[in-house]
């Protein structure tokens, strides 16, 4: 049977008070709706359907992907009404899940649930227990077989009925055959005007079809985003379910609470994370790896034994980023994109790296730029030192080989290679190459004027 998933991704969000549509605000650095499709990709789907409305040419470039069609709902008149717009695209006569673009922890294993409830003969809705049920549609249960007999709105439900704490996720799965005819029927002679998906309850319940109400794992998985307020609270959820499977895996957070990961982390064994810190992009961390509190990493692989000191900012963007084993980084460090560092590799506090190598073992302890260069083994890089790499309109290299020391305050102005073994005297501007061990100097002589006076402000 075929299988066909629709998200309802219309909505204007007003409530977000934002220019931005409301299902590409960001959770855990990704759109509340590229969430939603995640858990829809393991499924072996014949049709993925977005119907967009508010901001549609901005969310279908947001996600634009051969694998995913388009139905717009122009205006928005309610679920029922957008489902209408998706009744064309549908195929085949096997099962529609149904599901919501700013609902964005939903589970593959609970929308599998729901599809291999429905089998293309049942209405199966997604239900969840609800400490305070407020708003939420009531399920009404047969207390014989426990089927569902309706759903009753909050505003219509009486004192009894809104005892009853089992709600209405907005999210289902229907037979497709059936779901085109209920639609077909549905009516807005209601206060808002609106189609209401939930309808088709009643005309299931009317035709003897069975209706089934599947329970979420838990009340975070149905949560829905209507306002910041809501999507901070979802956001710390998220993060502490992250937080949460990372130390089940044996990674250690000293507070998960002040843990942010808006990406995908892999890590080896005895890894520690102190306070703070934000992992964003593709990282990865080998064994006993340690970073220190307040860091930003994004797309970078930190090899064994590494050592990440605090405030560091690691930002490895599409080149990528990485950091050799036993490697000390920071604090206060900066590595841009192309950074590879070496094992025993030392980058000091306000030392920025960018597209350059350092081979095993060299320094730049402190207040340093290296861009655009090539550095051997063992190499000091001196305090203040830099590769002036950029001549205002092209980038050049400069290639530093092994075992060089370069004294403070330098300037090696690219293209330049400095051989093994040079040494570079602090204060120089380096333009021209340095053969194998030559001392290259290159700085005005130094003058000591006697009896010179200081001047004084004139009063």
């Amino acid at each position: 049977m075929a299988l066909n998933i629709v998200i309802m991704a219309a909505g204007k969000g007003t409530r977000m008070k934002s220019a931005t549509p409301k299902v590409l605000h960001k959770l855990g650095g990704r759109a509340l709706l590229s969430h939603v499709l995640g858990a829809c990709e393991p499924l072996a789907a014949a049709a993925r359907i977005v119907i967009t409305g508010h901001g549609a040419e901005q969310v279908e470039a947001a996600v634009a992907s051969p694998a995913l069609g388009f139905v717009r709902q122009m205006p928005q008149l309610g679920t029922g009404h957008a489902i209408q717009q998706a009744v064309p695209a549908l195929q085949g006569e096997g099962t529609t899940l149904i599901l919501n673009g700013d609902v964005p922890l939903i589970q593959t294993s609970t929308a599998k649930a729901l599809i291999d409830a429905c089998a293309g003969g049942a209405l199966v809705l997604l239900t969840v227990d609800l400490a305070d049920p407020t708003g939420y549609g009531r399920i009404i249960r047969n207390a014989d077989d426990g089927g569902v007999l309706a759903i009753v709105e909050h505003k219509d439900a009486t004192p009894e009925q809104r005892l009853i704490r089992e709600g209405y996720s907005g999210m289902m799965a229907a037979p497709t055959g059936a779901l085109k005819r209920w639609v077909a029927q549905l009516r807005n002679d209601n206060a808002q005007g609106e189609y209401y998906l939930t309808d088709i309850v009643a005309m299931a319940v009317a035709e003897g079809l069975p209706v089934l109400g599947i329970k979420a794992h838990n009340e975070t998985e149905v949560l829905g985003v209507n306002d910041p307020l809501q999507l901070a609270q979802l956001e710390r959820a998220f993060q502490r379910q992250q937080a949460d499977e990372l130390m089940r895996a044996g990674l250690r957070l000293a507070d998960p609470a002040r843990f942010d990961l808006r990406g995908a982390l892999s890590h080896g064994q005895d890894c520690e994370i102190d306070v703070n810190c934000v992992f964003e992009g593709q990282v990865s961390l080998g064994d006993d790896v340690r970073i220190g509190a307040n860091c930003v990493i994004r797309n970078v692989r930190i090899a064994s034994g590494a050592r990440i000191h605090e405030f560091t900012h690691i930002d490895g963007e599409a080149l990528g980023a990485s950091v050799g084993a036993g490697a000390l980084i920071g604090p206060f460090a900066r590595l841009r994109p192309g950074a590879q560092l070496g094992d025993e590799v030392h980058i000091g506090n306000f030392v920025e790296v960018k597209n350059s190598t350092l081979a095993k073992g060299a320094k730049a302890n402190h207040l340093a730029y290296l861009g655009d260069a090539t550095v051997g083994e063992r190499v000091n890089y001196g305090a203040g030192s830099i590769t002036a790499n950029y001549d205002g309109a092209n980038k050049h290299r400069t290639t530093i080989g092994n075992d060089v020391h370069v004294g403070s305050n330098c300037v090696l102005v690219a293209p330049v290679t400095l051989g093994d073994g040079a040494t570079i005297g602090g204060g120089s501007t380096i333009t021209k190459d340095v053969k194998p061990g030559e001392l290259a100097v290159a700085r005005g002589k130094q003058v000591a004027l006697s009896g010179w006076v200081r001047p004084v402000k004139k009063r």
